[in-house]
């Protein structure tokens, strides 16, 4: 269950924030949305420019990578310093192919801005030994100094990254069998041809996922809605992974008014926003 608003507790002349466990930021649409997620990492670069990123795939995050590009041409913002790790990775998919995770990385924000050569990684869904490849790429994270800050989409049961229903929510980064709702919701990717869609895929588990800094949950759109509900209003679960957000000390849910439909304390998260310090950001 969400909590109540943001406490600010007063030390001499400092000032400390206590995070709530789930901030919910109901925004008119996606592109707005958009832009409240990409200038958060653009001021994390800018406060800590070697800051780790961590990148998800699918449509949800593709308007906070244009808006990423668009301050990098600006020259708002660098990633020159930055690393980058993604979410997931499909087992056994062509690295070449438009849809392996590594290929989308690449094209939607890698490529399109000053990320240093090799500074962007994703599991190796391709390794003859796959549970070592999951053991390296959990090392790899804490090697580069954990993720500061995770980029989130939600599926419509519930998952985040392939965290699928009934996933531990201690889980690290693991191969992971797709349910056929996700392969369905994923098909039109692959030209609506679900017999394309992968069944496996390695995914960091809804563990490594807690370990980040601050995490961002992105989603858009009515069909979204229940998803979004039960994540930050319904009981902790593993048949709900993205329900380990309120364990986390500092996770913000940014959703457009359609996915926002079906909570309950709408207009309370509405009303905490809008009276939210502005040097707080989300």
């Amino acid at each position: 269950m969400t909590l109540a608003p943001e406490i600010v507790s007063l030390t001499g002349t400092h000032c400390r924030r206590v995070e709530v466990v789930v901030e919910v930021v109901v925004v008119p649409s996606k592109n707005d949305g958009s832009e409240l997620a990409g200038g958060a990492i653009a001021d994390l670069l800018n406060r800590k420019p070697t800051a780790v990123l961590g990148l998800a795939t699918g449509s949800t995050p593709l308007g906070v990578y244009d808006d990423l590009v668009r301050r990098y041409e600006a020259g708002e913002v660098s990633f020159a310093q930055a690393k980058g790790f993604a979410l997931d990775e499909y087992v056994g998919l062509p690295p070449n192919h438009p849809e392996s995770y590594r290929a989308v990385i690449k094209r939607e924000i890698a490529e399109r801005v000053d990320f240093a050569p090799d500074s962007v990684h994703g599991p190796d869904g391709w390794a003859s030994d796959i549970p070592a490849a999951c053991a390296a790429y959990e090392e790899a994270i804490v090697a580069a100094g954990g993720i500061d800050l995770q980029i989130l989409g939600v599926g419509t049961d519930g998952h985040i990254g392939f965290n699928e229903p009934i996933s531990s929510l201690a889980s690290l980064t693991r191969i992971k069998t797709l349910t056929e709702q996700t392969r369905e919701d994923n098909a039109r990717f692959f030209d609506d041809d679900l017999a394309q869609v992968p069944t496996h895929v390695l995914t960091q588990g809804v563990g490594t996922i807690l370990r980040a800094g601050h995490l961002v949950l992105l989603a858009w759109g009515e069909n979204k809605a229940e998803a979004v509900r039960d994540t930050v209003e319904g009981p902790i679960t593993s048949m709900i992974p993205s329900t380990a957000l309120q364990l986390h000390p500092h996770a913000t849910v940014v959703v457009d008014e359609a996915a926002a439909s079906a909570l309950a304390n709408r207009d309370h998260y509405k009303w905490t926003y809008a009276n939210k310090p502005a040097w707080q950001g989300i």
